[in-house]
């Protein structure tokens, strides 16, 4: 738990027992840390309730502002269905073990529900992904996004053999990708999605957004799923 967690919660703690107005003193008198310790002892579900409410706070201010870029895909970069009510946005990178390990998941929650719409922001942060993630937007282009992704994730590691094996796969006409990849729309948007994940403070792969939530990690099916419920 963080130092600022920690203080924002005894603070509240405090305001709860002793009232807003008496808070200060209490806390300058030296007696809060003893009560509030005493107390978080008695009550101890309030500590991970305040936690919980904190972080979906801290969520919330990440993304504001931000909502509406993360949320609109590059054309064609979406998983499901292109026009569900549901929707998921996924940073992913092909070099990331915890990303594969997700696509199983992400790929039941699709079966599971046709409303569920995954938006994929390709963010190239493991070493040697980028050519992956630009041939993949390529692909986006040819309407062909899903045959590639799943493709790439079951042929990697990333490298020159692996993407050209997985662009054939998944049918694409090589010589347009390639000039696609290596587009400045295709480079304009990996730079935006790096930024979009900077302003939301990701620091890894797989990290995710739904319209109140972003977060964190390969979390497993169930926690998508309830990401996606309303109040989730």
């Amino acid at each position: 738990m963080t130092e600022q967690l920690k203080n924002w919660l005894v603070t509240a703690i405090i305001a709860l027992v002793a009232g807003f107005a008496g808070a200060a003193i209490w806390s300058y008198s030296g007696l809060g840390d003893e009560r509030t310790r005493g107390y978080l002892v008695e009550n101890p579900e309030i500590l991970s309730q305040m936690a919980e409410a904190f972080q979906a706070r801290q969520e919330q201010a990440q993304l504001a502002g931000v909502s509406d870029q993360v949320m609109t895909p590059f054309p064609g970069a979406v998983l499901g269905n292109p026009n569900g009510s549901k929707v998921l946005v996924e940073f992913t990178d092909y070099n990331c073990p915890y990303c594969a390990m997700s696509q199983a998941d992400v790929l039941k929650l699709i079966e599971s529900d046709p409303e569920v719409k995954i938006v994929i922001r390709e963010w190239s942060i493991f070493q040697g992904s980028e050519i992956a993630s630009q041939m993949a937007l390529a692909a986006a282009k040819q309407g062909k996004y899903e045959a590639f992704h799943d493709a790439m994730f079951r042929l990697g590691p990333v490298s020159p053999e692996s993407v050209e094996a997985a662009a054939r796969e998944a049918g694409l006409d090589l010589e347009r990708a390639r000039a696609d990849a290596a587009s400045p729309e295709v480079a304009q948007e990996l730079a935006r999605n790096n930024e979009l994940a900077n302003q939301l403070g990701f620091t890894g792969t797989p990290s995710w957004v739904t319209k109140t939530r972003a977060f964190e990690g390969a979390v497993g099916l169930s926690a998508l799923q309830k990401a996606l419920e309303p109040g989730g």
